[in-house]
C-alpha cells in the first residue's frame, strides 16, 4: 500500500462520515420537496460542488462523477428555472404590455367617443345658432319690409289725397266758375222781382191815394148836399 493512499482513505472515511448528515437531510427533508424546487436544487448543487472538490482532491473518482452529475442537473433545473422564470416574466411583461395597449385603446376608444360627441354638440349648437342668426334675419327682413310696405303705403295715401285735394280743387273751381253766370243771373232776377215789387207797392199806394180821394170827395160831395 502506497503510504499516500492511507491517509486519502482516511479522509475518504471521514468525507462519508461528514457527508452522511448532509446526504440524511437530503433523504429526509429536500426529498419532500419539488425535484425543482429552488431550495432542494440549491442544496442539490452544494452538494454536487462539494462532492465535485472532495472526490477531485481525494482522487476518488466515483464520488467526483456523483458531484459532476449532481452539479449538472443541478445546473440544468436552475437554468430551467431561470428560463421558465424569464419566460414568466416575459409573459407577465406581454400580459401587461397587452393589457397597458388595451387600456390604451379602451382610452382611445372613450376619447374618440368623448370627441364625437363634443363634435356633434358643436355641430347641435352651431345648427341652432345659425337657426336662431336666420330667424333674426328674417325677422329684420320681415320688419323692413313691413317698414318699406308702410312707408310706400303712406307715401300713395298722401299721394292718393293729394290727388284727390286737387281733384276737388278742380272741380270746385269748374263748379264756381260754371255757377258764376247763374249766379248773375239770379241776382238780376232777384233785382227785377225787387223792382216789381217796388212798383206794384207805389202802384198799390197809388192806387190807395186814389181810391181815398175818391172817398173824400164823395163824403164832401154827399156833405154839401
Amino acid at each position: 500500500m502506497n503510504i499516500v493512499s492511507v491517509p486519502l482513505a482516511v479522509l475518504r472515511l471521514q468525507y462519508k462520515i461528514v457527508r452522511f448528515p448532509l446526504q440524511l437531510i437530503e433523504d429526509q427533508f429536500m426529498s419532500r420537496l419539488g425535484t425543482e424546487a429552488p431550495a432542494r436544487v440549491m442544496y442539490e448543487r452544494t452538494l454536487g460542488v462539494l462532492d465535485g472538490a472532495v472526490g477531485s482532491v481525494l482522487g476518488d473518482q466515483e464520488v467526483e462523477q456523483r458531484g459532476a452529475a449532481l452539479t449538472k442537473r443541478s445546473d440544468a433545473l436552475l437554468r430551467a428555472a431561470e428560463l421558465d422564470a424569464e419566460a414568466s416574466r416575459k409573459e407577465a411583461e406581454a400580459d401587461a404590455e397587452l393589457e397597458a395597449e388595451r387600456q390604451r385603446a379602451n382610452e382611445q376608444q372613450v376619447e374618440a367617443q368623448e370627441a364625437k360627441q363634443r363634435e356633434v354638440e358643436q355641430a347641435r349648437k352651431r345648427e341652432e345658432e345659425r337657426k336662431r342668426t336666420a330667424a333674426q334675419e328674417a325677422e329684420q327682413r320681415k320688419q323692413a319690409a313691413a317698414k318699406q310696405a308702410d312707408e310706400q303705403a303712406a307715401q300713395r295715401k298722401q299721394a292718393a289725397e293729394a290727388a284727390a285735394r286737387n281733384e276737388r280743387e278742380k272741380i270746385k273751381a269748374s263748379e264756381e266758375k260754371a255757377a258764376s253766370p247763374a249766379k248773375e243771373q239770379l241776382q238780376e232776377a232777384a233785382d227785377k222781382q225787387s223792382e216789381a215789387a217796388d212798383k206794384r207797392a207805389r202802384a198799390d199806394r197809388v192806387e190807395d191815394l186814389a181810391e181815398s180821394e175818391a172817398a173824400n170827395r164823395k163824403n164832401e160831395k154827399a156833405a154839401g148836399n
